[in-house]
């Protein structure tokens, strides 16, 4: 092969786009396996690792002629002598037309924090059944985490269809009440395809044994599947990370865009201080840009000079998110400790952190039965509603809506543990608490010329970064 065509195969490569995805089910649908068969038929393992299977299959009494594919996965010790998931297992893989990135997340309730950990960043999810049991109370509460999750692509893997002649009466059967399932939940993209994870039965190629499936295999759908429109490209959210000053003649801010799209020219807000600016360049390890979109890491440098720090943010002066002290949020606890509703939190949200509190519990949901109860605090796993307040203002998008803004963790300022991460529903009509418990400051009864209000908002904003926050009153 020329070095010409090496380069032109290294360039379609890179160009590919990445698809990750999750995959849930309850223990033993086959996820492991299922993902293991994906990997093996797909022709992505290297001889030894071959080799290593099938001497582990033998020694965990698989002989035979099945080869146990979930051990690819379930590589911890526990795992492996229980037959279960534990953690979440990342696995890569690639095709001629798509990268992927595939987390096997447990199925277990006790587990549920590592799936909202494997899922926070995929853009599909397959969703394991048993076709001997059809839909279940695990199946109903993966599949509220996994819209809770916002993930917009959801695959229903009828798995084990060899165990059940694959009846097409049995599989219709599940899948129209896993629909009806998906239909309460607002999720609209939803695929089914029958399987045998074990035999590869529609897996990678599509299966004489189910005459009466006409779509296509999973791994096709996979190959397919449209993803460049999950974006949000029409809000552009850039949260600054940093202030880049290499010499005297160069002030660019830097930061990875969250969402939208950016050109040079381009008027911009900076909040919390609202001066506006033009775009002057947008610089890269490349070189410079005229156009750049989420989710690329630039920097921008602006034609005037604008007080900007980390954890402000640059957007569109006629597109702006919400503003404001409080929100708002479902909530899933992540820390072993319970929830102590006295302690004070840091909430990191972007590049900003600040000092939050748990103001109220609105319910405490199920999630095997999405049924919503009354609570008085949190455990490990569980899920609420939630009303939070921040020391300081932050920039923020419902999370439906925006992904990257609508989201957030609170972290234990003593343990320095993740202690629960957050799903923006929206702001809380807060006027009368935000003048209970914001020191106020009154310009003009305190007789303050209206000359120096630029210096005092300048002053207020420094303490604003320190976490304190101080209602100014100009009229």
């Amino acid at each position: 092969m020329a070095i010409s065509d090496i380069k032109a195969f290294l360039d379609q490569d890179e160009k590919k786009d990445l698809l990750r995805l999750l995959t849930a089910g309850s223990v033993d649908d086959g996820k492991s396996t299922l993902i293991g068969r994906l990997l093996f038929d797909s022709k992505k393992l290297y001889e030894d690792q071959l080799q290593a299977l099938e001497r582990d299959s033998k020694r965990v009494g698989n002989a035979g002629d099945h080869i146990d594919y979930a051990l690819l996965l379930d590589g911890l010790k526990a795992e492996r002598e229980e037959g279960i998931t534990i953690d979440v297992a990342y696995r890569y893989f690639s095709t001629n037309q798509r990268k992927f990135i595939i987390a096997d997340t447990p199925g277990h309730e006790q587990y549920t924090r590592n799936m909202i950990t494997g899922g926070s960043t995929a853009n599909l999810a397959i969703i394991l059944v048993d076709a001997r049991t059809g839909v279940i109370t695990q199946t109903r509460r993966h599949s509220y985490l996994v819209s809770l999750l916002g993930i917009k692509h959801i695959v229903l893997a009828v798995n084990k269809m060899d165990l059940v002649d694959f009846d097409e009466q049995v599989f219709n059967a599940i899948v129209s009440e896993y629909k009806a399932l998906t239909d309460k939940l607002g999720i609209e993209d939803v695929t089914c395809f029958p399987l045998s994870a074990l035999d590869g039965d529609n897996v990678v190629e599509r299966s004489e044994r189910t005459p009466w499936y006409d779509g296509p295999s999973l791994l096709e759908y996979l190959e397919t599947v449209p993803i460049h429109t999950d974006r949000n490209m029409s809000d552009f959210r850039y949260p600054v990370q940093y202030v880049l000053r290499p010499n005297l003649d160069f002030r660019g801010f830097c930061g990875k865009i969250a969402s939208g799209v950016i050109h040079t020219g381009d008027e911009i807000m900076a909040l919390p201080s609202r001066k506006t600016s033009k775009v002057r360049s947008i610089v890269t390890y490349e070189g410079e840009l005229t156009e750049a979109f989420c989710p690329q890491c630039v920097t921008l440098t602006l034609e005037d000079e604008i007080d900007i720090s980390r954890g402000e943010m640059l957007v569109r002066p006629d597109n702006l998110p919400e503003i404001g002290r409080h929100f708002e949020t479902m909530l899933v606890w992540m820390d072993e400790e319970p929830m102590n509703r006295g302690k004070q939190f840091y909430l990191k949200h972007n590049t900003n952190t600040t000092r939050a509190t748990v103001d109220e519990i609105c319910y405490h949901v199920d999630v095997n039965t999405m049924e919503q109860r009354p609570a008085d605090g949190f455990k490990l796993n569980e899920i609420g509603r939630v009303k939070i307040t921040t020391a300081k203002t932050i920039f923020f998008d419902a999370y439906k809506k925006n992904k990257a803004t609508g989201s957030f963790i609170l972290i234990d300022p003593i343990t320095n543990n993740t202690s629960a991460v957050g799903m923006i529903i929206g702001p809380t009509d807060a006027a009368d608490i935000e003048s209970e418990r914001l020191p106020e400051l009154n310009l003009p009864k305190l007789g303050i010329d209206k000359s120096h209000y630029e210096a005092i908002e300048k002053a207020v904003k420094d303490l604003e970064r320190q976490g304190i926050a101080v209602n100014i009153i100009k009229e």
